[in-house]
């Protein structure tokens, strides 16, 4: 899989989740590691690139993230539907109180990324490594975390040149949750164009 990876340019790291993707949120600290399942995450900002992602205050990977101040962003695919429902709903901190973790317990591959210690999810289709930008409000009050995206990667059969190109990859199309283990899928490109203004020929 690592010769499929390529770099991302930052500029064009927001493109990875502006199409509203369920992600996975990894994060590592003191020799332990966690990865848990999230609907609610969006790019924030262009330069330097921001993202946004709701944690709830009970998540092991919440945790984690909070005490190294670094987590990932891995965006898994269809194949991957069974690993996303699995890790959405199982217990991070449970399995550690065993000696345990998610990636051991079902068997999941983890690869080092470019700048953190944050495990990155080997079979997704892109990664975002984020740098948590500290704002303890939000934390509290919203469980709303912000980052810098400080490096990232995609699937160069499924993104490229700035953009996702899904076609013949089925296996490969990112997941949309809706609730209670419902999944959609990215469908079809469609190219819109500029409308005329009224009264213009």
């Amino acid at each position: 899989m690592s010769d499929l990876r390529r770099p991302v340019p930052l500029d064009k790291a927001y493109r990875l989740l502006n199409h509203g993707p369920t992600v996975l949120v990894s994060a590592a600290h003191g020799g332990q590691r966690n990865i848990m399942a999230a609907a609610w995450a969006m790019p924030l900002d262009f330069e330097p690139p921001k993202v946004a992602v709701v944690l709830d205050k009970s998540t092991w990977t919440r945790q984690l993230l909070e005490a190294s101040g670094t987590f990932v962003l891995n965006v898994p695919c269809v194949a991957q539907v069974d690993i996303v429902q699995s890790l959405g709903n199982s217990s991070g901190l449970e399995l550690s109180q065993g000696g345990s973790d998610k990636f051991a317990a079902y068997g999941l591959q983890a690869f080092a990324g470019e700048q953190l210690a944050a495990p990155l999810l080997e079979g997704c289709v892109a990664w975002l490594e984020c740098r948590l930008l500290p704002e303890p409000h939000n934390h509290q009050q919203y469980d709303l975390f912000l980052g810098e995206v400080i490096a990232a990667q995609a699937d160069a059969r499924v993104f490229s040149e700035g953009r996702w190109h899904f076609d013949g990859h089925d296996r490969l199309r990112t997941l949309h949750h809706v609730a209670g283990g419902h999944f959609l899928t990215i469908g079809d490109a469609v190219d819109g164009r500029q409308l005329p203004l009224v009264g213009e020929p």
